[in-house]
């Protein structure tokens, strides 16, 4: 009997470590990475002046209202020519979190590209999202369209390289009829003007600023992209963060908000504070724009809070039902052991 103990005990050892090393540390995803972006760039048709795509953002690793709208977009692969989700993908950058997104997508009909959120960099996830997705900014074309996908992830400025790699592609730009700007933070929050420069701002609120804020941090910086994007005629950007829909212009750039992919409402007012994402349409020298809706949670606070709890439990019991299911089998396995010792000890006793 002791034998018998001892060898169940060092299988369940062996067990639990090859677990924690699958799923802690061992990437699933192929050696050299998987390159997402790319590759649905190449599904991409890049002619015609003709054509409609989607835009979201901020699903957070949610399932119900996420699957909704996916499932929405592979019925109208014949309307859309791709969809693109500007960040907020996962909770957190942990591995398994990225595992359950990629294989919500992984399927999709629709060319679906991704775009850099500040809670995808998370825990390391910047690493992560390199290794699964690519690099953090790029840009394509499709017809008379030029797209660039920015990476502001980091809530506070865009880097210098990358300010450097922009103003090249606003260059590259000029002789296309839209341009259409990604991004994950916005650079101002709806009605909110342009402050102070960040170099003025006290260090505490400035860690506030950085930590909190719904839009980016260095206000100084801010300022000088809308003057490239004005200069430009940028014909709008795109942005989520916030978790909601709003539209309207910064200081004369055109902008669209969409944070309603899936994550929680914590916003009551039914205005701007629902599920949706939103298709732009391109014909020639015209742009318009509309809403895609989904159900959503009642627009009371209480009603919004446990919505949002509900949201996250399941996400997590989704997300982490693996290890929840083996540490169940090895309090089982433990209760077994537990009840065999005591039989014995019984018999022992009686005897």
């Amino acid at each position: 009997m002791k034998k018998a103990l001892f060898v169940i005990l060092v299988l369940m050892i062996i067990a639990v470590g090859a677990f924690i090393y699958r799923s802690e540390f061992r990437p699933w995803w192929p050696p050299g990475g998987l390159n997402w972006n790319y590759h649905q760039l190449q599904r991409i048709p890049h002619e015609g002046d003709k054509f409609s795509f989607a835009v979201m953002g901020d699903n957070k690793n949610s399932f119900s209202t996420f699957q909704s709208i996916l499932r929405d977009l592979d019925s109208k692969t014949d309307q859309l020519t791709f969809a693109i989700d500007v960040g907020d993908l996962v909770f957190d950058g942990e591995q398994e979190k990225y595992r359950v997104f990629y294989n919500q997508i992984k399927d999709e009909k629709l060319p679906f590209l991704v775009a850099l959120g500040n809670h995808d960099i998370r825990e390391e996830g910047r690493a992560i999202y390199y290794d699964i997705f690519g690099p953090f900014y790029y840009s394509f074309t499709v017809g008379n369209s030029y797209f660039i996908v920015l990476d502001d992830a980091n809530m506070v400025r865009i880097d210098d390289p990358q300010m450097v790699w922009l103003k090249q592609q606003l260059t590259e730009s000029r002789s296309y009829s839209h341009i259409f700007v990604f991004l994950h933070v916005p650079l101002l929050a709806p009605g909110e003007g342009l402050p102070k420069p960040l170099s003025t701002v006290p260090g505490r609120e400035l860690v506030r600023l950085m930590k909190y804020h719904p839009s980016l941090a260095d206000k100084k910086q801010v300022n000088e992209l809308l003057m490239l994007f004005r200069d430009y005629h940028v014909t709008r950007v795109f942005a989520s963060h916030i978790h909601g829909y709003f539209a309207g212009d910064w200081e004369g750039v055109p902008y669209t908000i969409t944070g309603g992919a899936g994550a929680e409402l914590i916003g009551t007012d039914p205005e701007h504070y629902f599920y949706h994402y939103v298709v732009v349409h391109v014909d020639g020298d015209q742009v318009t724009t509309s809403i895609v809706r989904f159900p959503s949670p009642p627009a009371e606070l209480w009603d919004r809070l446990v919505h949002a709890a509900a949201l996250y439990t399941h996400s997590f019991i989704v997300t982490n039902g693996p290890s929840i299911g083996f540490i169940a089998l090895l309090i089982l396995f433990a209760y077994l052991l537990y009840l065999a010792w005591r039989k014995r000890l019984f018999r022992k006793h009686k005897r």
